[in-house]
């Protein structure tokens, strides 16, 4: 089972659904387009927190900078498998969130669709 998927407490069709929403407002906005959107936000930066909301249970050490490592590699994991770059960041105050990239996006209605796979 070593090379099975882990997506702890993320749910793809939500994750599906909210970029698909961000990337209506994202449309909707004529005069600002963001480098990332918000996604999720876990209104917490506090590492238990985190850890449980996330159900990261397998983190051996219990730290943020192994939290850090770990979200990275769940990012990564998310965004290969939705076809979309998500990023993991704390935003002014201190809390976590999951982020869309919109760099280097063109902003016609297929760019912004969501990519569903069979």
């Amino acid at each position: 089972m070593d090379d099975a998927i882990k997506i702890y407490g993320l749910c793809l069709e939500r994750l599906k659904h909210q970029i698909k929403n961000a990337g209506n407002r994202v449309k909707a906005e004529t005069y600002f387009c963001p480098d990332q959107v918000l996604l999720e936000s876990y209104n917490t930066g506090e590492l238990q927190d985190i850890i449980d909301i996330l159900e990261l249970y397998d983190l051996e050490e219990r730290t943020f900078d192994s939290l850090k490592v770990k979200l990275e590699d769940l990012a990564y994991t998310i965004s290969v498998l939705i076809n979309q770059t998500l990023t993991f960041g704390f935003n002014e105050d201190g809390h976590l969130g999951l982020y869309l990239s919109m760099r280097d996006r063109s902003f016609s209605p297929s760019a912004l669709a969501v990519t569903h796979s069979a």
